[in-house]
This record gives C-alpha cells, sequence and structure tokens, in this order.
C-alpha cells in the first residue's frame, strides 16, 4: 500500500485496513484475540477522527502519537474481555469505521439553516467539553443524582399513608399479633435515593418473647452462610408449643421466614379493601401479587380517579426481627431455597459507618455513592451493580484514603472505577462487615465482561459515565 498520497487517500486507506481487519479477525486470531483487536480498533478510530480534524502534517503526527498511547495504555490492560463481548465490540466498531469512511468519501452540501443548527450542537460539545472532570461530576449529582425535595417529601406522605392504612387494619383484625411500631426505611429515607423516589420500604418488626427464641448466626447453623440466620425455639420443655403467637409459623423447631411472608400476604396483599384505599388516597394502589416479596404499586390518579401518567412507587412490606444491633429480615428471594433462614441485613451498619466517617471528617462519601449508584442506574452494562457492592467499595477505600473532601470529589471517583475493575477481574468483592460474603457472587460472567469493558473505556475517559 502506498501511504505517501493525499490525507484523504490516506485516511480511507486505513479504513480499508480496518474493514479488512475487522472481517477476518475472528477467522485468523481467534475469538478472544478478536475481542481484544476490537477494543483497540476504537482507539485506532480516534486516530482517524484527530487526524481529519488536523490542520498541518506535524498536528497529525501529535495527533496519531496520542492515539497510540491510548492504543499502548488498552492493550497494557488485563484481558477481562471473554467470550460473548467481541460481538458486540465488532458490531460497534465496524459501524463506526463504516460511518467514518462514508464521512470521509462524502460531504454533503448543507443548507444555511442546518449548518446553523450543527455549529450550535458544536458549540453545546465545546462548552461541555471545557468542563473539568470536578464540574462534571458536580452537575451530574445535580442534575441526575439528587432527587428535588418536593419529590421525596411526596413520595415519603404517600408511603407513610400507605403505612397508616395497614397497621390500622392489623390492629382491628388481628388485635393479638405482637407487631411493633411500623415505619419507613431504605434509601428513599437515609438520602441515598437517586434518579427517581420510586421505591420505599415499609418496615414490619416481629416482636419476640426473649426467653422463647434464640436469634442463631449463620456460621452456626448447617448452612454456614454469614447472612443466613436462623430463629430456634427454645425452652419447649418449660413453655410448650402454643405459648407464643409466633408457635403457629415453626417449621422443623425454627420460625420460618417463607411461612411468616406467607402469612402477611394472606392478611394484608389478598384482603385489604385496596379499591376503598385508593379512593381515600386519591391514587390507585394495588397489590404486585405472584412475586416472592411483599410488594405494593401506588400511581398517582386525577381529579376523576383516573390512573394518571405519573411514575409508580413501589413499596415493599418487610417483616424483620431486631436484636441489640441485628436485623434480620424475611426475604425469601434472598435466602431460597431454605425456607427457614432469615436475612442478616448489612444495610443498617454500611449507611451508619459511611454516615460516621463524613460526620467526623466532613467528606463526601454519600455524595461520591449517589453518584456511582446514579451512573449504574442509568447505564445498561452497569446495572446489574447493585447498591450493596458500591457502598462496600467506598467504605474498602476509605480504609486506605483518608481524603475524601469535595475537592478530591473527581480523585476518588477515578479510583473507584480504578478499584472496581480490579474487583471484576477478581470476580469477588468481599463484604467490608462480613468478608466471608462475596457481593459479586450473583454476576453471570457476560455481565462481568460487559461491566469491564465499560469501565476500562471510562479508564482514560470517565466522562463517558457521566452522559
Amino acid at each position: 500500500m502506498n501511504f505517501h498520497g493525499s490525507r484523504r487517500r490516506g485516511e480511507d486507506g486505513i479504513t480499508i485496513v480496518i474493514d479488512f481487519l475487522l472481517s477476518n479477525a475472528r477467522l485468523v486470531l481467534g475469538v478472544g484475540a478478536a475481542a481484544m483487536l476490537g477494543i483497540a480498533t476504537l482507539a485506532v478510530k480516534r486516530l482517524i477522527e484527530r487526524a481529519g480534524r488536523a490542520a498541518d502534517d506535524e498536528k497529525v503526527e501529535q495527533k496519531m502519537a496520542e492515539s497510540w498511547e491510548e492504543l499502548s495504555l488498552v492493550s497494557a490492560s488485563p484481558t477481562l474481555i471473554r467470550k460473548g463481548i467481541e460481538g458486540v465490540v465488532m458490531k460497534h466498531v465496524a459501524k463506526a469505521a463504516k460511518q467514518k469512511k462514508g464521512d470521509l468519501c462524502q460531504q454533503p452540501q448543507m443548507s444555511p439553516l442546518e449548518t446553523q443548527s450543527k455549529s450550535e450542537s458544536k458549540s453545546k460539545r465545546l462548552q461541555l467539553c471545557v468542563l473539568s472532570l470536578q464540574e462534571r461530576l458536580q452537575q451530574y449529582y445535580h442534575t441526575r443524582a439528587a432527587l428535588a425535595p418536593p419529590e421525596v417529601q411526596r413520595a415519603q406522605s404517600l408511603a407513610l399513608d400507605i403505612c397508616t392504612e395497614i397497621q390500622g387494619f392489623l390492629h382491628s383484625r388481628h388485635p393479638d399479633m405482637p407487631l411493633g411500631e411500623m415505619s419507613l426505611g431504605g434509601s428513599l429515607l437515609d438520602d441515598l435515593q437517586v434518579v427517581s423516589a420510586d421505591h420505599a420500604c415499609l418496615l414490619v418488626p416481629l416482636q419476640l418473647e426473649a426467653s422463647l427464641w434464640r436469634l442463631i448466626p449463620g456460621e452456626e447453623t448447617l448452612l454456614t452462610h454469614p447472612l443466613h440466620w436462623m430463629v430456634r425455639r427454645i425452652n419447649l420443655e418449660y413453655f410448650p408449643r402454643g405459648r407464643s403467637y409466633w408457635d403457629r409459623h415453626l417449621v422443623g423447631g425454627y420460625l420460618s421466614a417463607e411461612a411468616v411472608v406467607n402469612m402477611f400476604s394472606k392478611a394484608v396483599m389478598e384482603t385489604i379493601n385496596w379499591p376503598s384505599i385508593s379512593s381515600t388516597l386519591d391514587c390507585l394502589v394495588r397489590p404486585v401479587l405472584g412475586g416472592p416479596d411483599l410488594r405494593l404499586e401506588i400511581r398517582p390518579g386525577n381529579e376523576k380517579g383516573e390512573e394518571s401518567s405519573s411514575q409508580s412507587l413501589f413499596i415493599s412490606m418487610l417483616p424483620l426481627l431486631r436484636e441489640a444491633d441485628v436485623v434480620l429480615t424475611a426475604q425469601p428471594e434472598l435466602t431460597s431455597p431454605w425456607v427457614n433462614a432469615w436475612h442478616l441485613s448489612l444495610y443498617p451498619w454500611e449507611t451508619q459507618r459511611l454516615a460516621q466517617l463524613d460526620s467526623a471528617d466532613g467528606g463526601y462519601r454519600r455524595h461520591a455513592l449517589k453518584i456511582l449508584k446514579a451512573v449504574c442506574r442509568l447505564n445498561p452494562a452497569l446495572r446489574p451493580l447493585e447498591a450493596a457492592p458500591l457502598a462496600n467499595l467506598i467504605l474498602h477505600l476509605s480504609d486506605s484514603e483518608s481524603d475524601w473532601s469535595e475537592a478530591s470529589l473527581d480523585v476518588r471517583f477515578q479510583q473507584c472505577i480504578t478499584e472496581l475493575i480490579g474487583y471484576l477481574e477478581q470476580a469477588a468483592l468481599h463484604s467490608y462487615f462480613k468478608p466471608a460474603v462475596n457481593l459479586l457472587s450473583g454476576l453471570s460472567e457476560d455481565q462481568v465482561d460487559q461491566m469491564g469493558f465499560m469501565l476500562y473505556c471510562a479508564v482514560s475517559e470517565p466522562e463517558i459515565l457521566l452522559i
């Protein structure tokens, strides 16, 4: 090939090379190498774009050097992407290369109106590029992550109204059921919910007699799972079965979390007159049946009682047990197939620890957590990452990094990306309070590959996560 021709000819030649490599990479190099070639080709595409915009040959050489530096950075990264992701890479790279080839070969005439619109759009992009990462993070937090106070107040008010209705119904229908005061909990109450106020948690504490029940840590049970606790009925020789209200939900000598959830499903979800409550609260309230959890959907209505287009609020009803600082929840979806197991919730410990650290040094850990949660929720590739791994990521990082001030938010954000890549490579992120628990164990291999690819791209350009 002759690369000494015109700039257009050189660009077209590189594009042809890219098309040839992409069409033959899988056959010649194999699946794994083809995936890495696809990633490298993204850097080559950037080389072509920069070369096309350069004003002279010296700038072209400078841009090419920068692109090859980025290419070497990607090549030096560990090979996280395995099967499944190479197809996605090939698809996007081939599309980008083909589109760039067409742009280089064709320059259609544009009307003055189109030219003006394009210049305005370019001006807006340039304004965004002028912003530093620190400014982009603050902008993203206020426009995407943080919730408006009226939205939060509206959601909390609806959840409290439902809480009052359910508690009143249970007291009238089941006056002998020993329950504590119901309350709201979770991220909506702790100012950790992001993007939209669309879910809340209704805590339903069960009251157990201390002399009749004993909470057994997961490590001491046959399950040996740190988060799967059991509640044993004790002193049966002195207080026979039937002395406690909850004896009716015993399975094999243990209080069954699944039996408790089924009881509340029948007593609340299938029994309460929800149309009547809907008319009282001027909104549509209906139970979400068929799932393992106790969930209600609330959709605001208009003056005629018709369903509106506003976003729904989902309220999860969560039976739980408290003893000192231990909180056990009845969540069969987390403890299946063990019907007697109760889930040890680490959320109160994690939230309290983050608040303590921020109060001690005026840090922005919770601020950073909300940004990470919003990024993962709005990015399809990162959506499988839930709040618990992100909170533990920040807690682990806080042990080695003490500066969490607002001025260092951009540095901590980039460091979180790097640390998360390392955890994904190991397929393990251990809980801060229960090191034996791997918070990434629920992710599939394909999900890990997709998240790893997205985060690798964000190492050199973290702004792509803030779009």
